[in-house]
């Protein structure tokens, strides 16, 4: 503790106590994400300019201090938890946005909302794409370091896919920078995709160039109700094999459907309550659009028991209300979450809804799911109530066959919220020791101290076992 103490005072003489903050409140208040596992830091560093990210590492990897990097919290599995105490280096006064009109580029430092991100580009007539539901929230360094996914990933991509070239600071404090502003890169290494989900641990992103696309000309939205969740699950590899690929496919079993639905106080569709349901949208040229439509609808017809077109925007939004209430919803269903954004192949979408109708019953707990069936990415949640210990058990034991479960079906335990505290326990059934070996020895490489971001990953955390804040954030259960 001595030593950072003594790192602190040294900070302070060089960046000043506005930017570096030892107060309890601002302590307490980067202490936690939406993972709500307070671990208290020696202070926090709100940076204004990037070279000031420079100087804390610097300092930081002399006096052997753990750095934790922050945008908005919003990270769902305590990426951003500063675990090992140390410093927080928030990020959210480096937020400029400056979009190439010709190249369709966004610039953008790593503090900039990803909603505003997406306005700017809008406003000249590009799209970019990725939008996590917390886009109005969550930085783009955050999704960044998550590879953060969204709605859209089954068509366009993820952030990965986004990214041109970053700059930043390894944790020595020496600035570097992995790619140019060019559709075109081939000069060594490419390790700027290293940092791309590497959730803060070999380096902090101060800035980025994304790429953007042209805006779609049109959008069309449709949902869609069936007589179960197979029915469902089916009727979607159907429409993927007629090669017609929507913006958006979102699927909501039957318990999310029955959240949504007593939330909003409406039915989805009037005699089929609490049906299974897709909501789907296509997006891309008018001509593009006006084709796919047609065959949506003619695939609607053979496979959905009803479904419903919007025929304007405010339409298109009252059918996104079933979507967007859902998560919150289902805490009527228990008072905590294990929220596990899994990752299932299309060819084993109709076994793991069989796993799971088996996993309900056999725990006897709540399991409402929901996602982006366009990529496979599902949104498991097993609902508890943490004071029944019977219930943390059983939670506990089906998060075990959950992981278990995908990763046997050819899946992935994560599809865009990383590792962080809440995944570690189950790093080594997606990965073999080779592979755990290989991810250790580039951290080894890059961070020789170890002071970035220490405790995650690699190291087991037991969630369940920690109690939560009984605090609501902003951005909780969108």
């Amino acid at each position: 503790m001595a030593s950072v103490t003594v790192a602190t005072a040294a900070l302070k003489r060089r960046l000043g106590s506005r930017v570096v903050k030892t107060d309890e409140a601002s302590r307490r208040e980067a202490s936690f994400d939406s993972a709500k596992i307070p671990f208290v830091p020696a202070a926090v560093i709100k940076v204004r300019r990037e070279a000031d990210v420079g100087v804390v590492l610097e300092l930081a990897n002399k006096h052997r201090v753990p750095v934790t990097t922050r945008g908005r919290g919003t990270t769902l599995t305590g990426a951003a938890t500063p675990v090992k105490g140390g410093w927080v280096v928030d990020m959210l006064g480096l937020n400029t946005i400056a979009i190439d009109r010709d190249a369709g580029m966004a610039h953008v430092q790593t503090g900039a909302k990803v909603g505003d991100i997406q306005e700017a580009a809008a406003a000249v007539g590009w799209f970019y794409p990725p939008d996590p539901s917390s886009k109005e929230y969550c930085t783009i360094g955050g999704n960044i370091a998550c590879n953060a996914g969204g709605m859209h990933g089954g068509k366009y991509g993820v952030t990965r896919d986004f990214v041109i070239s970053l700059r930043g600071y390894l944790p020595t404090g020496e600035a570097v920078q992995w790619g140019t502003a060019t559709k075109k890169f081939s000069a060594g290494f490419n390790l700027r995709d290293l940092w791309i989900g590497s959730e803060g641990m070999l380096g902090i992103i101060t800035g980025a160039v994304l790429k953007l696309i042209p805006a779609p000309a049109e959008r069309w939205t449709l949902l869609t109700s069936f007589r179960d969740e197979t029915a469902a699950l089916e009727a979607a590899l159907a429409l993927f094999r007629s090669r017609v690929q929507p913006a958006i496919c979102e699927f909501l079993d039957r318990e999310s459907v029955l959240c949504a639905e007593r939330a909003t106080g409406k039915v989805v569709f009037a005699g089929q309550s609490g049906r299974p349901v897709l909501l789907l949208e296509l997006a891309g040229s008018k001509a593009e659009v006006r084709e796919q439509r047609a065959t949506m609808l003619a695939w609607a017809a053979e496979h959905a028991t009803a479904h419903r077109v919007a025929r304007n925007r405010a339409e298109a939004e009252e059918l996104w209300a079933v979507r967007r209430k859902c998560s919150g919803a289902m805490f009527e269903l228990g008072d905590s979450k294990l929220n596990e954004d899994i990752v299932v192949p299309m060819k084993n979408y109709v076994a793991f809804a069989k796993f799971l109708k088996r996993l309900k019953r056999e725990s006897g707990l709540h399991i409402p799911t929901f996602g982006h069936l366009a990529d496979g990415n599902l949104h498991v949640n097993i609902m508890y109530h943490r004071e029944n210990p019977k219930e943390r058990r059983a939670a506990e034991a089906a998060v075990q066959q959950l992981m278990k479960t995908v990763v046997a079906l050819g899946g992935a335990i994560s599809g865009e919220h990383g590792i962080g505290l809440a995944k570690s326990p189950f790093l080594r059934i997606q990965h073999s020791p080779a592979q755990v070996r290989a991810m250790r020895a580039v951290k080894d490489a890059l961070d020789p101290n170890g002071i970035l971001n220490p405790g995650k990953m690699f190291d087991v955390f037991q969630v369940w076992k920690h109690p939560r804040l009984a605090i609501k954030l902003p951005w909780d259960h969108k």
